[in-house]
């Protein structure tokens, strides 16, 4: 479990939260991109450390240091494929749904967008993102649109033997089980329960536009509150089931492996990766006048608070700004600093509305932890002051 402080009330965060949301009614978001920039005409002091470039060329990570905008822009999102990327022409295409349900059928994309419209804006986030130290950009805050998957379902007529929702991309490859060389397509699924959640929409658009082929065309699962895995990308067929799937990326891999100790005991707990866990990062220093301010992000949970310490200092409270009190998008935050020269180690903390803290490094959730997913640390950034 995470670590705890004194709970922070809810109706508090939400009445935060709604004013914040006033304000963003009224104040236009290129004033959000230059607050987030430090006002554009300041210095960005670049992290002793960075990213590895090849990373960010192969699956687009963010380069947090040139984050603007609190939506990330398409061409900026990341992108991760496991089978390859299919490429599928609309014409070719239809939906398909079925399995445990009374009236199966296929929809096009045109039928499809008929329905009632439905758009959310999610932090969307690879399981693996901080799971080394050069992979800390695999993260991204889109507005996406489709239909509710509750709609489809609710008309689909879920029989009562059905619990578990399956979701089956167009990607393919070849898979070794047990000595058999099988054809798989990609898939993941959720509990009825979850699939029925009314923001989990089945998406056709992002940012305004078609989803591009790398993120997913013609449709895709969009899951808010869930890893990117579950996300399912070129959706062909929803299929329901009477027991829980146990496909490749639900249960050989995207497993997290820990270590309990239980009466003096060892004892090896495999889960599969499902739901996002509260992270933040310090995304940059700017020059402030004659200060300096750090700016960073949280995102994963209702985020209620974040704290920033600088090297052996005392935890501050940073100022939160666009995104506070949505529990599926990131919030922009940042702190001013009296720096001196010299190098320097900044680390934040986020901590969600009901108290729960972003784990310390050494917490022995995350010691205990054998497999680089779900890893969401405090992360420290070291930084050199002239």
């Amino acid at each position: 479990m995470m670590s705890q402080r004194n709970p922070i009330p809810r109706r508090q965060v939400l009445i935060q939260g709604g004013a914040a949301a006033a304000g963003l009614a009224i104040l236009p978001t290129d004033i959000f991109r230059g607050w987030l920039a430090g006002f554009e005409q300041e210095a960005v002091i670049p992290w002793v450390e960075r990213p590895h470039p090849g990373t960010r060329e192969r699956v687009n990570v963010l380069d947090w240091e040139e984050v603007d905008s609190w939506i990330t822009p398409t061409d900026q999102m990341f992108r991760v494929g496991h089978y390859g990327s299919p490429v599928i022409a609309e014409s070719d295409w239809n939906l398909e749904i079925g399995g445990l349900v009374d009236r199966p059928g296929t929809f096009s994309l045109s039928e499809l967008r008929a329905r009632p419209r439905q758009e959310v804006v999610f932090t969307l986030e690879c399981s693996g993102n901080r799971g080394r130290p050069s992979f800390i950009g695999a993260v991204h805050n889109a507005r996406w649109a489709g239909v509710r998957l509750a709609d489809v379902l609710t008309e689909a007529g879920v029989q009562e033997e059905g619990i578990e929702v399956v979701f089956f991309g167009a990607d393919e490859g070849e898979e070794e089980i047990r000595g058999n060389t099988v054809t798989q397509n990609f898939a993941r699924s959720l509990s009825l329960e979850d699939a029925m959640d009314p923001g989990v929409i089945l998406a056709w658009e992002v940012n305004g536009e078609p989803l591009p082929n790398a993120h997913g065309f013609p449709l895709r699962i969009i899951a808010p509150g869930w890893y990117g895995i579950a996300n399912v990308k070129w959706l062909t067929r929803i299929e329901l089931r009477d027991r829980r799937f146990m496909g490749k990326f639900m249960a050989r891999d995207y497993v997290t492996l820990r270590a309990e100790e239980r009466d003096g005991a060892t004892v090896w707990t495999e889960t599969s990766v499902g739901r996002a866990n509260i992270n933040s990062v310090p995304a940059k220093v700017v020059r402030n006048g004659d200060g300096h301010a750090i700016h960073g992000a949280a995102w994963g949970a209702d985020i209620a608070a974040v704290e920033v310490r600088v090297d052996e200092g005392p935890w501050r409270a940073a100022t939160l700004g666009e995104g506070q009190g949505d529990p599926h998008t990131w919030a922009f935050w940042h702190i001013d600093w009296d720096a001196t020269p010299g190098r320097h180690r900044i680390v934040s903390r986020a901590i969600d509305a009901d108290g729960n803290v972003q784990p310390a490094a050494d917490d022995p959730m995350l010691v205990n932890k054998r497999t680089y997913w779900e890893s969401n640390g405090q992360l420290t950034r070291s930084i050199l002051i002239d």
